[in-house]
């Protein structure tokens, strides 16, 4: 009988060291996952370059002032222009890319003005210019400068960033 509660405490002493293993190891797991979350995440972050430069023009300040938002005009720009053969019918589709929420209220608030400078801006090309890769970019260069001094004058800061044709039909 002696020998029967000895071989009960034993195998109760052996369930109890068993379970501990399962315990430390289940604990040692937990920690290994953690560290190896936190590591991912310091390092993912330290990947990101951060440039000091900042884009020409723009009056950039605070902690969402690097946010992108992009403002779609709400009406594509539909208008002739003459050319040395015929008269072409051209349609852009057009967004503005600002930084920040400033900007992007500024930017809605002014939509009539932009959409103004940008007809007549527009208007004012001839069919072979923007029939050329060079000659739409020039289009869309001069509209950007166009853009930013009106708004400038009217805001103190240029506002818009980049402008975008995201739809260009030429007939």
């Amino acid at each position: 009988m002696a020998a029967e509660i000895e071989t009960q405490e034993t195998g109760s002493t052996e369930q109890k060291g068993a379970s501990k293993k399962f315990i430390l190891i289940g604990v040692a797991a937990v920690v290994v996952l953690v560290v190896g979350i936190a590591a991912f995440f310091l390092l993912s972050s330290g990947e990101e370059e951060v440039s000091s430069e900042q884009p020409r023009g723009l009056s950039v300040t605070g902690p969402a002032a690097g946010t992108a938002y992009y403002v779609k005009l709400p009406r594509p720009f539909i208008f002739n222009v003459p050319g040395q053969t015929r008269d072409r019918l051209v349609q852009i589709t057009a967004e503005l890319m600002v930084r920040g929420p400033r900007n992007d209220d500024l930017a809605r608030q002014h939509i009539p003005k932009i959409e103004g400078l940008l007809h007549k801006t527009f208007s004012s090309v001839t069919s072979e210019s923007l029939q050329t890769r060079e000659g739409r970019v020039a289009l869309r260069e001069e509209s950007l400068r166009v853009l930013r001094e009106a708004l400038e004058e009217l805001t103190g800061s240029p506002v818009v960033e980049e402008l975008l044709f995201t739809g260009f039909v030429m007939q």
